[in-house]
């Protein structure tokens, strides 16, 4: 029988996971990583529901995703898969959830039934646009959030229309603003003993995204554009072509700009006119891009960096994603890690991304078939084994 090894920072805590696709699973395994007995529920097979999974069930994606969990099949339609979901709710402090707002209701999870059950309960709902509004039930994923929240009008090159970040960069940041809102009302729950509902959406975790670039616009009415690679507002900060390749370059402010002069070997661009403050040089930039443009293409980027970077200019390479786990740091940091599969061996995986000095994150368990343990639960809940054996008979397991 599997349960997370003692130790973990997150030990003694049960967290029921019904997500789908990225947001909420990427909440969940927050708490997967550190220790929490996190339970999985999924339709059990040939039940009809829908399932909206990340790929294949031993794909990269879902195992990344899923790791670390109890598998339990159950029919949620079904008044006796509803009673099992409420037992567990007992000894649960956690829900995690990406229904659309009508089906909590209907399935019989949302907030009000569940606290009626356990007080202590607190249950992260995960949507699109947010609970009520009158978005309410559109369906939304990563992409469509990514323009609806302004992302995609400030990424990409000036003229060429709006662009995408490479990654689910809402998904993964609505998971983990939901996780830190889970963690914060558990902070809470210590004092008053009390849970509550916990929603993040799609839409306000793009927004909040936009950090500073929303904020130009809120209080100081500026729209902001794209720019490319280029920051917007603090220069020479973008990418370069070198002599083989690309590399980052981060020189805002005034005493980085002259740390940079130095290190090309022009002190006396500090002092051009054109780009001799933060504010010049933003407004100059194309002119500053080109005769920087031409400076780093003279030399190789691996030579760049170690000028740059010993300046104390702030400059980095732009790898392709097998280069990125070559990195000494990244090798260092252990920032891949490996989890035992039952049929693909040892995969690697992202490491759980905090780092803590006594109870660190640690992968344990691949994503196994569906229903697992379901057995193992549901014992656990009290249910014998002839109830058991009828509960799958029946089709709720």
């Amino acid at each position: 029988m599997y349960r997370p090894a003692p130790g973990g920072a997150f030990e003694g805590l049960r967290v029921i996971d019904l997500a789908q696709v990225r947001s909420g699973p990427t909440c969940v395994k927050q708490f997967a990583d550190y220790g929490a007995d996190v339970i999985r529920i999924e339709p059990p097979p040939g039940s009809g529901r829908a399932e909206l999974m990340t790929g294949p069930r031993d794909g990269a994606d879902m195992q990344n995703l899923h790791r670390n969990k109890r598998l339990l099949t159950l029919e949620l339609k079904s008044a006796q898969g509803r009673e099992v979901l409420h037992r567990l709710v007992r000894s649960a402090d956690v829900v995690v959830e990406n229904y659309r707002p009508d089906v909590k209701t209907r399935l019989g999870i949302d907030y009000e039934t569940l606290a009626a059950i356990n007080p202590r309960i607190i249950l992260a709902s995960i949507s699109g646009f947010g609970q009520d509004g009158p978005y309410r039930e559109r369906p939304g994923f990563d992409q469509i959030l990514q323009g609806m929240s302004g992302l995609m009008s400030v990424t990409g090159r000036p003229g060429e229309g709006p662009m995408r970040t490479g990654a689910a960069i809402v998904d993964v940041a609505t998971g983990l603003y939901a996780a830190l809102g889970v963690m914060t009302a558990l902070h809470e729950r210590a004092r008053s003993g009390r849970g509550q509902w916990v929603q993040a959406s799609l839409l306000q975790s793009g927004l909040g995204l936009m950090d500073f670039q929303a904020a130009r616009w809120l209080v100081d009415g500026v729209v902001p554009g794209q720019v490319g690679n280029d920051h917007p507002t603090s220069m020479p900060t973008s990418a370069y072509a070198t002599a083989d390749g690309h590399m980052n370059v981060g020189a805002g402010g005034d005493t980085i700009w002259r740390r940079l002069c130095e290190a090309i070997g022009q002190p006396a661009l500090a002092d051009d006119t054109r780009f001799a403050r933060d504010a010049d040089r933003s407004l100059n930039r194309q002119a500053l891009n080109a005769h920087l443009a031409g400076v780093f293409r003279e030399r190789p980027t691996a030579e760049w960096l170690e000028r740059l970077n010993a300046a104390g200019v702030p400059s980095g390479p732009i790898y392709t994603v097998d280069q990125v786990f070559e990195d000494p740091q990244v090798v260092h940091g252990e920032m891949a890690a490996t989890v035992p599969h039952p049929t693909r061996g040892e995969l690697r995986v992202v490491a759980p991304t905090a780092v803590l000095s006594r109870t660190p994150g640690r992968l344990e368990r691949a994503l196994g078939p569906k229903g697992q343990d379901s057995d193992d639960v549901l014992a656990e809940l009290g249910y014998d084994e002839a109830q058991i054996a009828a509960l799958r008979a029946e089709g709720v397991i």
